[in-house]
C-alpha cells in the first residue's frame, strides 16, 4: 500500500513552505503566479489531494462561506441564497447556510458558531442591533444584504424609490385615502419602508392611514383584513408579497373582491405574486442579484491585500402593475 502525498512532500518538491502549498489551494489569488505554478506542477507530478482539514489548521483559512437567513420559509430569501450560492461555486467557496427563525438572539448565537467555520459571512436581513453586529464583524468578514449598519458593507435596495413609485401609481388611479399595512418594528426594511410610505403620501397630498404592524408571514396579512375593512380606504399598501396574499386570502373569506371593492399592492415581486388571482401588483426587488453581489463583495473583502473596495451601488426596484390594483370609485377619486 502506497503512502499517501503530503502537503510538506509538495512543498519540499516546490521549494516553498506548507503553508504556501495550503494558500495556493485555498486562495490561489493571493499566490504570486510563478509560484503558483511551481505549486501545482509538483501537487500534479505527486498526484497530492489536498486535506481541507489539515490546510484550516496551517493557514486558519476554511474556504467555506456563510449565508444567514431569518426565515427560509419566507419566499423572499430563497431567490437571494440563490444567487450567493451560485456566486459562491463560480468562486470556489462551499456555502454553509443557517436560519435564525426570525430571532435576534438566536442569530447572533449562530453567527459566533459559523464565523469559526467559516471565512466570511453573507447575513441576510439582520436581526441583531447594529452594536451586535459591529462586534461580530470583529470575527470575521461580514457583508450584509438588506440592511445598513454605519461602517459594514452592505448591498441595499431602493425602498424608498419604489414606495414612490407605489403612491405616484395610487395617486394616477384616484385613490385618496390609502392603508398600510406595515412589517414588525424589529425589521430595517419595515422600517424604511415606513418612512417612505409617510413622506411620499404627504407629498402627493393623500391621507395616510396606518393599519399596524404585523408578521411578515401569510398569516400575518391574515390578522391585517378586520383592520383593513375597519379603514375607510379604497387601497391598501402592504409590507410585503407573503403578507399582501394572506390580506386578500382573508378579505376573500369576509366577502371583498380585491380588486373590484379595494386595491392592494405589495413588495418584493416573490414568485408566487404573477401566480395569485388576480396577480399581485407589486414592486420587484432584484433578489437573486442582490445575493450575488454580496457574495463578490464578500470575496473581495476576504482576499484583497489593499485598500477595501467601494460597496455595490444601490439596486433598483420596480412598480409591477398586475391585476390587484385599478381606480378609485368615482366618488372616491382624488382630484386629478
Amino acid at each position: 500500500m502506497s503512502v499517501p502525498v503530503t502537503i510538506r512532500d509538495v512543498a519540499r518538491a516546490a521549494n516553498v513552505s506548507a503553508a504556501t502549498v495550503s494558500r495556493t489551494f485555498v486562495r490561489p489569488e493571493i499566490v504570486d503566479a510563478s509560484t503558483r505554478e511551481r505549486v501545482l506542477g509538483a501537487a500534479a507530478r505527486l498526484d497530492y489531494r489536498p486535506n481541507r482539514a489539515a490546510q484550516t489548521l496551517i493557514t486558519g483559512l476554511t474556504g467555506n462561506i456563510g449565508i444567514v437567513v431569518p426565515d427560509l420559509t419566507n419566499p423572499f430569501f430563497p431567490s437571494v441564497v440563490r444567487g450567493v450560492q451560485n456566486q459562491a461555486a463560480e468562486l470556489g467557496y462551499p456555502a454553509l447556510l443557517v436560519d435564525t427563525g426570525e430571532d435576534a438572539d438566536r442569530e447572533s448565537e449562530l453567527v459566533t458558531r459559523l464565523a469559526r467555520q467559516v471565512d466570511g459571512l453573507v447575513l441576510c436581513a439582520a436581526r441583531m442591533s447594529d452594536q451586535d453586529l459591529i462586534a461580530h464583524q470583529r470575527q470575521c468578514p461580514i457583508v450584509l444584504i438588506n440592511r445598513q449598519v454605519p461602517g459594514l458593507p452592505a448591498v441595499t435596495f431602493d425602498n424608498e424609490g419604489g414606495v414612490r413609485q407605489e403612491v405616484t401609481h395610487l395617486k394616477a388611479l384616484g385613490h385618496q385615502r390609502i392603508g398600510y399595512v406595515a412589517g414588525p418594528g424589529t425589521s430595517y426594511s419595515s422600517r424604511v419602508r415606513q418612512r417612505a410610505v409617510t413622506a411620499h403620501l404627504a407629498t402627493a397630498g393623500l391621507t395616510e392611514v396606518p393599519v399596524g404592524s404585523f408578521a411578515p408571514s401569510f398569516e400575518g396579512g391574515r390578522s391585517a383584513a378586520e383592520k383593513v375593512l375597519l379603514a375607510d380606504i379604497t387601497a391598501v399598501m402592504v409590507y410585503n408579497d407573503v403578507m399582501a396574499l394572506g390580506l386578500i386570502n382573508q378579505l376573500a373569506q369576509y366577502g371583498i373582491s380585491v380588486p373590484n371593492d379595494l386595491t392592494v399592492i405589495g413588495f418584493d415581486d416573490i414568485e408566487f405574486a404573477s401566480m395569485s388571482n388576480p396577480a399581485l401588483t407589486t414592486v420587484r426587488i432584484p433578489r437573486e442579484q442582490a445575493g450575488a453581489q454580496a457574495m463578490s463583495y464578500l470575496h473581495a473583502l476576504m482576499t484583497t491585500t489593499g485598500s477595501v473596495p467601494e460597496p455595490p451601488a444601490q439596486l433598483r426596484t420596480e412598480l409591477i402593475f398586475r391585476g390587484t390594483s385599478v381606480r378609485a370609485p368615482l366618488n372616491q377619486r382624488s382630484a386629478e
